[in-house]
């Protein structure tokens, strides 16, 4: 298992082309690649593939993992033009090719946050590609916040998010990958994180520049990720008939969410004791299980 864990991912390039742009998609490949695809885990907003990779290792000795790096985010070198976005379809587009690539059968579709949500636009545009999902406190808004985000001009909301406003006061450039580290480490979004995984968070979410090392996530796109809210996961939900397990923070959560077996039966919603929206890093063991179980 110690050797699993350590055991770096390979990266794998996919072109990408459609209504957003021409690009890559970059992807690391984790497990037995003789093995076809039994799993793709999608990123949260801000992060990246890599991120996830202590998360993700240690369940290569049984399935073959696939975790691409969504636009404007890690490796990937696709266009992301922040202004004017309204929804994640973008991202949603860009899954749906990824799926298009995968032979064998229908695959276990799972993501966190934004991630999640993204999986699940997917999922309805591709439902024979997708077996099941299991989403970690996916952003799904309440439906009336949902439907008024769909208004004209009410769309334009979004960019009022704290979280938006937020990202856009990102420090953007570091001198060295270790002064990031000391200025994050214990601190903000990433308290409580384990050391390895903020480097690997690190690794694939500065980039060398002549500036100096950037954030591969540019802070405008990772805001307009959070003001571009009028996609609808409701719908998308409804399209599908496979299980979708979602697993929420209990404290902090953008998941509203809950378990309705008249109109959504094959949908299932638990809570994760403690957890806050950054359950995958602090308890990864709950997240590992849930990833195995629908797997499996």
């Amino acid at each position: 298992m110690d050797a699993i864990r350590l055991s770096p991912p390979r990266r794998l390039s996919l072109p990408v082309s459609n209504r957003w742009g021409e690009g890559r998609m970059s992807l690391l490949d984790f497990g037995d690649p003789k093995r076809p695809v039994d799993l793709v885990f999608v990123h949260a907003n801000g992060f990246n593939a890599l991120t996830y990779r202590t998360l993700l290792a240690p369940l290569s000795g049984s399935l073959r993992i696939w975790a691409p790096d969504l636009r404007g985010h890690g490796g990937a070198s696709l266009p992301a033009e922040p202004r004017g976005r309204r929804n994640w379809h973008d991202h949603r587009d860009d899954l749906v090719a990824l799926l298009d690539t995968i032979e064998g059968p229908p695959v276990v579709l799972a993501g966190h946050s934004m991630g999640g949500t993204a999986a699940l636009l997917a999922a309805a545009e591709r439902p024979d590609r997708v077996g099941s999902l299991v989403l970690f406190d996916p952003v799904v808004w309440r439906r009336w916040v949902v439907a008024a985000f769909q208004l004209p001009l009410l769309d334009r909301l979004g960019s009022r998010i704290p979280l938006a406003r937020n990202a856009l006061r990102r420090r953007k450039v570091f001198d060295s990958r270790q002064q990031a580290m000391a200025a994050w480490l214990g601190r903000g979004a990433f308290r409580g994180w384990p050391e390895m995984m903020l480097a690997d968070y690190i690794a694939d979410g500065l980039v060398e520049t002549p500036e100096g090392f950037t954030l591969a996530c540019d802070p405008e796109w990772e805001a307009s990720n959070f003001a571009a809210q009028s996609h609808d996961p409701w719908q998308a939900l409804k399209r599908l008939d496979c299980p979708v397990s979602v697993l929420k923070a209990e404290t902090g959560s953008p998941c509203r969410m809950s378990e309705d077996r008249r109109r959504l039966p094959h949908l299932t919603v638990g809570t994760v004791p403690g957890g806050t929206h950054f359950f995958p890093m602090l308890q990864a063991d709950i997240a590992r299980d849930a990833l195995f179980e629908a797997a499996v």
